[in-house]
């Protein structure tokens, strides 16, 4: 029977001298943000920060020189993103683009799409979201229902995405729709599109959290033109190259780490009066995050050897959803303070924002059945 195998995939001595480097340009960079605002750490907009980045040529930085990127490795990338994300670094505006939309580019796109699409990316002057989640469909791609007819000189895109983060700040989209039939399989007739978001008939609509945000987004086209130089890849390609893109969006250090300035301010509040039972629930906490942390660093490490890594990527994405979703409950547990958004402590607002926030990690990037269903595929069970 199949099953999952994570290497382990210690760093080597000039990714982690790298990390010297990005803690130095992050302590310069945003010395006062507060761990209320840390704790935002990928959903943090700042496009001032994202140019700061474009400049220490950090993003795009595995991508080749001529695109603009610096031809860095993988596990370079890895430290480079862990360190912004646990000290709750602004990076949303070009972390979409940075992770995935610009290495479906590279992979499937055109020699002019390259040149074109990605330089202003690793300059931080690019913002791209992701348009695959459909009304009343969740995460299950194959029932995309939004179309791209074929028209003279492009196509005319109609239907809605939803879920969209990032849609009310991003210059483009990266799009998945029907040009097809949809096969036995459903997953034919399928075709990746790159969309500007200034496009007239293209309507962007917030969809307000708990927390007041609207990360999310519902985008709704109307007879859209999207010229044929923007299709990415050959016309029905689309469910091979979005499948071989979630390996990127699913497995990365975002997946754990965005409840960690609450397990930073929980260790700083419980320091002041520490006992037994504290200790051995942080003890565990720390555990999950390190284990966690060695299964991302896996698939990284088969990234940078061009290996297809998608699978593993669904269980790291779904134990580290689990993982970052507990955090708030475990944390209130062990200090009996409300949490609060206004006038509280560095744990009180993290912890207030966190528990409004957590219910969508399980939602972003695939949700909790479509990722077990892939998983169980995996393993032979389905």
């Amino acid at each position: 029977m199949p099953h999952f195998h994570f290497e382990p995939a210690p760093l080597p001595p000039d990714a982690e001298s790298f990390r010297e480097e990005v803690r130095a340009f992050i302590a310069e960079t945003m010395p006062d943000r507060s761990e209320r605002d840390r704790a935002e750490s990928w959903s943090g907009f700042d496009p001032e920060f994202s140019r700061k980045l474009g400049q220490q040529g950090w993003i795009g930085m595995t991508w080749p020189k001529q695109y603009g990127g610096a031809e860095r490795s993988f596990l370079e990338r890895y430290v480079m993103m862990e360190e912004m994300l646990a000290a709750g670094a602004p990076v949303a505006n070009h972390w979409i683009a940075d992770r995935q939309s610009g290495q479906l580019i590279l992979r499937f796109g055109t020699e002019e799409q390259r040149q074109e699409l990605l330089p202003p990316i690793t300059r931080g002057e690019s913002f791209y979201c992701i348009g695959m989640s459909e009304p009343d469909s969740g995460s299950d791609l194959a029932s995309v229902r939004s179309r791209a007819d074929k028209v003279d000189g492009g196509y005319k895109i109609n239907g809605r995405k939803v879920w969209t983060t990032g849609a009310h700040l991003a210059h483009n989209m990266i799009a998945l729709l029907r040009t097809g039939d949809a096969g036995a399989n459903r997953h034919e007739g399928l075709t990746q599109f790159v969309i500007d978001m200034t496009s007239p008939g293209l309507t962007v609509r917030p969809i307000i959290d708990l927390a007041g945000q609207n990360d999310f987004n519902e985008v709704t086209f109307d007879d859209v033109f999207v010229p044929d130089d923007r299709r990415v890849g050959d016309e029905g390609d689309g469910w091979k190259q979005v499948t071989a893109e979630l390996a990127f969006e699913r497995s990365g250090p975002e997946r754990y780490l965005s409840s960690y300035r609450l397990l930073v301010t929980l260790i700083d509040r419980l320091a002041e009066a520490p006992d037994s039972r504290a200790t051995v629930t942080v003890g565990r906490l720390v555990a999950r995050l390190a284990n966690l942390r060695e299964m991302s660093l896996s698939v990284a490490a088969k990234l940078e050897a061009g290996g297809d890594p998608a699978l593993d990527a669904a269980v790291v994405k779904d134990l580290g959803a689990l993982f970052e979703q507990a955090m708030p409950g475990i944390a209130q547990e062990l200090v009996d303070d409300e949490p609060t958004d206004m006038d509280g402590d560095d744990f009180q607002e993290t912890l207030a924002y966190l528990m409004q926030v957590a219910p969508s990690f399980s939602l972003r990037g695939g949700t909790r059945e479509i990722l077990r269903g892939i998983i169980a595929r995996g393993l032979g069970l389905r």
